[in-house]
């Protein structure tokens, strides 16, 4: 059987990090998670990586380097272009939601302030982008 692709969280609140990875784990996610806590982290791991991530879950408000800028990297790099990437995130402003889809995302989604929300929102789209939706792949 293969082995699960990790997922990378790119997240730099330590609370919504935490709730992301419970989240994960209560539904059962059993792919291995490798978090980054900047812009500049996320790029790194994901380029020295020798093997892609099924999943980018990344937040806009990134110190060092934006989630916006992250997300037009990874578009911008033939090897990881097609990768599915979500953004989760605070921000409900208008123009962080058409860049993140003109850039590229799959999907965006607003973090719910509510923990049992939150939780239920995280456990939705780890489901859906690792058991529902075929991934790309990764020889591609």
């Amino acid at each position: 059987m293969d082995t699960p692709r990790p997922i990378l969280l790119v997240e730099d609140n330590p609370d919504d990090e935490r709730l992301t990875l419970r989240a994960l784990k209560r539904c059962k996610v059993t792919n291995p998670i490798l978090v980054a806590r900047d812009g500049a982290e996320a790029l790194d791991t994901l380029f020295a990586a020798d093997s892609l991530p099924g999943l980018i879950i990344l937040d806009i408000k990134l110190p060092k380097i934006d989630g916006l800028e992250v997300l037009r990297r990874i578009r911008d790099n033939e090897r990881t272009a097609l990768l599915p990437v979500v953004i989760l995130t605070s921000s409900s402003e208008q123009q962080d939601i058409v860049e993140s889809y003109h850039f590229g995302a799959n999907s965006y989604v607003r973090k719910p302030v509510e923990f049992e929300q939150f939780i239920s929102a995280v456990s939705q789209l780890g489901l859906y982008w690792l058991l529902v939706s075929e991934a790309v792949p990764e020889e591609l």
